[in-house]
């Protein structure tokens, strides 16, 4: 038990150890509905669409996104890719450290060693995740239309300060944790937080819902007079 505690402390393990523990911490908090799991989710499009407001951000979002594409992650939540690799880069770096810890302990020849094995692990964990993730994108891919589809015709609420009609955000209660969306107007409407909208059409190549007020979507208003664009 000794030795086993040493080696996940120790470096390289040490990374991989922490990473994976705050996934297991995450994991347990999902299951409880007290976080999304695709909190940490970054959509290129979207970055796009509100460049403006902060281009380092969108910047960073954006390569982060595209790193992920080339890399074969992309198509399930970042939650699962991190904790895919977290765990296979873990498992990669603890039985090297175990059987040869004893050889050279926490002098600088450990490091020396642990440094390209730990850049070998993530290599192969992360070629490994991208290979076992892909039965998983067509089940989210699925999971995500039928949402998308039962949300149409649902109230939510503008959390972001404004909407217009390439910018906005809305929360919505689905029970648990919650889901904020991306959300736009129709033509030269806007809202502010705090308003109540609809969510009337998804906009797939954006990633977002195009919205209306809850009074006009009540009043029957909603498709008469006025175009979706």
């Amino acid at each position: 038990m000794h030795d086993f505690i040493d080696v996940i402390a120790a470096f390289p393990t040490a990374i991989f150890t922490f990473v994976l523990a705050v996934a297991v911490l995450y994991w347990c908090c999902a299951m409880f509905g007290f976080i999304d799991i695709d909190v940490l989710d970054v959509d290129v499009p979207d970055l796009d669409a509100h460049m403006a407001l902060n281009d380092h951000h969108h910047g960073f979002g954006e390569s982060f996104a595209g790193l992920l594409m080339r890399a074969g992650l992309n198509g399930v939540p970042v939650t699962v890719v991190i904790s895919l690799v977290a765990l296979i880069g873990w498992l990669l770096t603890y039985y090297p450290s175990y059987f040869f810890y004893h050889y050279f302990g926490h002098n600088w020849l450990h490091f020396i060693v642990g440094i390209p094995t730990f850049l070998m692990a993530l290599y192969v964990a992360v070629m490994l995740t991208a290979i076992l993730i892909k039965p998983l994108r067509l089940l989210f891919a699925k999971a995500e239309q039928q949402t998308q589809k039962q949300l149409l015709g649902q109230v939510a609420i503008v959390r972001s300060q404004r909407v217009d009609a390439v910018f906005g955000e809305a929360s919505f209660n689905d029970g648990g944790a919650g889901l904020i969306l991306k959300i736009c107007s129709r033509g030269d409407q806007c809202f502010q937080c705090g308003d109540r909208v609809v969510l009337l059409e998804y906009l797939a190549a954006e990633n977002r819902y195009r919205v209306i007020s809850e009074s006009e979507f009540l009043t029957g208003n909603s498709l008469i007079g006025h175009p979706l664009s």
